[in-house]
């Protein structure tokens, strides 16, 4: 069983991921520090770029989306060193790397469903390892609690 504070963030997470336009995956992020909340992010397109995540080709959307992590450390603006991210889907390895260098200490992520691990197992095992290396704690959430 998780904590209450531990529902509430990984909650919010993911309702700041369902504001996101892609329609095929919502991606939230919450940065915070001891209990209270740093910053929020989600998947999409930068201010001012065309919001075509619906018409655009898979490949575009990639090239133009933002993930929830690295929106949820742009909009801190601010020292994340020994904060916590809580995030709706594990993070990549570009997104692990940005976690790492700005000295996020812990990633609270779910489980991951055999289906998106089919998909993105690779990348996550990359992710982990890279966590592994720099000290990153990685605290699995179970999926029964949610």
């Amino acid at each position: 069983m998780i904590s209450k504070w531990a529902t509430r963030f990984f909650q919010m997470a993911q309702l700041v991921g369902s504001w996101s336009k892609d329609p095929s995956t919502q991606v939230g992020a919450v940065i915070t520090e001891n209990n209270r909340i740093v910053s929020v992010g989600f998947n999409g397109y930068p201010h001012g770029i065309s919001d075509s995540a619906e018409t655009d080709s898979r490949d575009m959307k990639l090239l133009k989306t933002l993930h929830a992590e690295e929106n949820a450390i742009l909009f801190a603006k601010r020292d994340l060193s020994g904060c916590e991210i809580w995030v709706t889907h594990f993070p990549c390895p570009n997104c692990a790397a940005k976690i790492i260098q700005t000295g996020i200490a812990t990633v609270h992520c779910p489980e991951q469903t055999d289906d998106f691990l089919s998909r993105w197992g690779d990348k996550i095992q990359v992710s982990q390892d890279m966590f592994e290396q720099a000290g990153v704690t990685v605290d699995w959430l179970p999926l029964s609690d949610f």
